[in-house]
């Protein structure tokens, strides 16, 4: 009879990095005090569900495949079904991840309230409620749920596999899987070891049934509680809820898919009863910009395949303390930094001395490159207080030497402007050369070539 080695270990619960011993600094995903001391104990082969893989290779022409790639579950919330490339893909599994509070559960509860009045047989696993609890809340949001909606509070991940089995669901919910844990493993839930282990089990479990898996993940920088980001290897598709708890906006942002695209967005507006889907972004970030001010411009950004507009402001104020600030919220700082050296190298502009400030409007990130003729454009305003062109807006890449850089998906930018009633819009000239998508648009344009061209042309 052999017995079961279990050796101690020091594992990093934000990274998953394992040392023989304590580390006040992880060497590889560089966290302070986030080593903890773990007991690891091998696992044999029925630790894993039972599940048994082919041991042969299998040909590829025969493997079947079906309909998979053309059968989706679609929840009816388009944001959501968006930003899942078109709705949920049966044996697929996505992470939602997200700060506590920030509304994980809440759109988790909407959609499988959504599938179970289409008559899909739905399993929600609330491992930190109550099922009293669990209806309560679904209760408030006003969702309508059907017979084919079931809640269990559990944490045991073999009693889950157990009502996984025997019910067979179409779609699964386990909220959250930093509560779920294997009792063959030693270390307390959320550990690094429970979290990838249990996912783990759950994930091939899915992928030998038609059963589609929602793992909901919390998102702290306190030791304790390990990341979603350890999880991203193993999962399909990983959703991030982004916004700041106290505006109402929230963002739903993919940031890896195996079955559509990525960088897709949904915007959701979180009320009393529950997320509400936003469907046009662009009125709600523009409803209440000021009139007639300096500092100020619409950048048509394009998110995936989704194109809407944003407000950035920037703010340059004469620095007191002797050292000058560049901070920016919702845009990359080293990126401002060097917009900055390009204004006042190539632009002849005196930033030296001077606090730069700088926000997009809404709680966006802009990542598209395609944002940097409207930033530069915004410090060149709010410098020179000279207010920009209300009805204009603006994209284009800038270069070091204060060239504007064509950027792609013109005429998705441009339609959309065009929807909002801009009449003007500054762009790279070269995107100018053809005019594919947009030969009949109404709105003025205008190519430039440079930074000082699309100053001009605004603040005429």
């Amino acid at each position: 009879m052999s017995s079961t080695k279990t050796k101690v270990m020091y594992v990093c619960q934000t990274c998953g990095a394992q040392s023989p011993r304590w580390l006040g600094k992880c060497p590889s995903c560089e966290s302070w005090n986030s080593y903890v001391e773990e007991m690891i104990t091998p696992i044999a082969k029925e630790g894993r569900g039972g599940v048994v893989f082919p041991d042969k290779p299998v040909k590829f022409s025969d493997i079947p495949t079906g309909n998979l790639g053309e059968k989706r579950y679609t929840t009816g919330i388009s944001e959501f079904d968006r930003v899942l490339g078109g709705g949920i893909v049966p044996s697929s599994v996505t992470l939602i991840g997200g700060d506590p509070g920030i509304g994980k559960s809440t759109i988790a509860l909407q959609a499988v309230c959504a599938l179970s009045r289409q008559g899909h047989k739905v399993l929600y696993v609330s491992g930190e409620e109550s099922v009293q609890q669990t209806k309560m809340r679904a209760q408030r949001l006003g969702a309508d749920t059907s017979d084919s909606l079931y809640i269990v509070n559990q944490v045991d991940l073999n009693a889950i596999k157990e009502y996984l089995t025997k019910m067979k669901p179409q779609i699964v919910v386990i909220d959250s899987i930093q509560v779920i844990y294997h009792p063959d493993i030693p270390s307390s839930p959320g550990s690094v070891s429970q979290v990838r282990e249990c996912a783990a089990i759950l994930t091939h479990l899915a992928k030998t049934t038609d059963m589609s898996l929602f793992l909901i993940g919390h998102v702290t920088k306190e030791g304790t509680i390990a990341g979603p980001r350890v999880l991203e290897h193993i999962v399909d598709t990983v959703l991030y809820f982004e916004g700041e708890r106290y505006n109402s906006h929230r963002l739903l942002r993919t940031i890896k898919n195996r079955f559509g695209s990525t960088n897709e967005l949904g915007v959701f507006e979180m009320t009393e009863g529950g997320l509400i889907e936003v469907t046009n972004p662009s009125e709600i970030f523009l409803a209440e910009r000021a009139k007639a001010t300096s500092g100020s411009v619409v950048v048509p950004i394009l998110e995936g395949t989704r194109p809407f507009l944003v407000e950035v402001q920037g703010l340059v104020s004469r620095s007191t303390f002797g050292m000058v600030r560049q901070k920016a919220q919702g845009f990359d700082p080293n990126r401002l930094a060097l917009l900055c050296a390009v204004l006042e190298k190539r632009m002849d502009l005196n930033l030296q001395d001077k606090d730069i400030f700088l926000n997009v409007v809404g709680g966006v990130k802009l990542m598209d490159p395609a944002a940097d003729l409207g930033v530069v454009l915004t410090v060149a305003s709010a410098l020179l207080d000279r207010p920009l062109s209300e009805d204009s807006v603006v994209f284009g890449e800038v270069g070091l030497s204060a060239e504007v850089r064509s950027v792609s998906q013109v005429a998705l930018r441009i339609n959309e402007a065009e929807k909002l009633g801009f009449k003007n819009c500054i762009l790279p000239k070269n995107n100018l050369k053809t005019r594919a998508g947009f030969e009949k648009t109404k709105l003025n344009l205008i190519g430039v070539e440079n930074v000082r061209e699309a100053l001009d042309h605004l603040t005429n």
